[in-house]
């Protein structure tokens, strides 16, 4: 068996003092899964194919393609791809940028994108005053002024949300009703929607939605077909899932990923 690298193995950011630098990633010649990490610099993970589910601060983040989820400095997080994926990460220093306190989900435009790859192509010890630090100023403004995208699914460390957390993520199909959860956790329906919001800022059907939008968004850019996602999830119909899909991103999966190719 090939033996698989961990993707922090080959490179650490934190041991340049530039303003941003960057790589790419090929998901085929890393294990599936970083483990918990951090750096002193910022990052920004952008799936350029594939996609990538990053988890820190309270929070499941997806990165479908032609998005970035960003990651301010200090904050421990750990990343899991699909075996498709082709990652961009950009390490941005702390204070270099008007980026964004705390994690979120950054639309990404194709100029970005492309100063991004450019970047990843230059050596880390550019100078600054150099064409490169020129690109990386440029690069740093416009990504500040990227929107937010509510990618994101809230977990929560409370030992009943987490059991009903886990399940759900383990078998997103399961269909069981609040008051099914409720009993299973031990707790009344009042005290668990209670709970729930308290915890997630979620009612448990929004919550329950967003998870199986962040399962088919990371399933469907791995290459799985909209059927496939539908049962996965435990649709009655296709159409009833591109409905809810159309409902969260305004978009059918079709539409949505014709403008991001996986």
């Amino acid at each position: 068996m090939k033996p698989y690298r961990v993707a922090t193995d080959d490179f650490d950011p934190d041991t340049s003092d530039r303003p941003a630098v960057a790589m790419h990633l090929d998901w085929a010649n890393y294990e599936v899964e970083v483990p918990s990490h951090k750096h002193r610099k910022g990052q920004l993970i952008l799936a350029l194919r594939g996609a990538v589910t990053c988890m820190a601060a309270g929070g499941i983040w997806i990165v479908p393609p032609q998005c970035g989820v960003w990651v301010p400095g200090g904050i421990t997080h750990s990343n899991r791809a699909t075996t498709n994926a082709r990652l961009s990460a950009l390490f941005v220093e702390p204070g270099a940028a008007a980026l964004p306190d705390h994690c979120c989900t950054l639309s990404i435009s194709p100029m970005i994108r492309e100063m991004i790859g450019r970047l990843a192509g230059s050596s880390i010890d550019y100078g600054p005053d150099s064409h490169t630090a020129r690109l990386v100023r440029v690069l740093l403004d416009e990504l500040s002024l990227m929107p937010e995208e509510q990618l994101n699914l809230p977990v929560s460390d409370h030992p009943k949300i987490r059991q009903i957390a886990k399940a759900l993520t383990t078998n997103p199909a399961d269909r069981r009703t609040l008051a099914d959860w409720a009993t299973r956790v031990a707790l009344s329906e009042r005290s668990l929607t209670r709970l729930m919001i308290q915890e997630t800022g979620l009612t448990f059907g929004r919550w329950r939605q967003q998870l199986q939008l962040i399962v088919a968004l990371r399933e469907l850019a791995g290459g799985a077909a909209v059927q496939q996602v539908s049962d996965t999830l435990g649709y009655e119909s296709v159409t009833a899932f591109i409905l809810m899909f159309k409902k969260a991103l305004g978009q059918t999966p079709a539409r949505y990923f014709a403008k991001r190719p996986i």
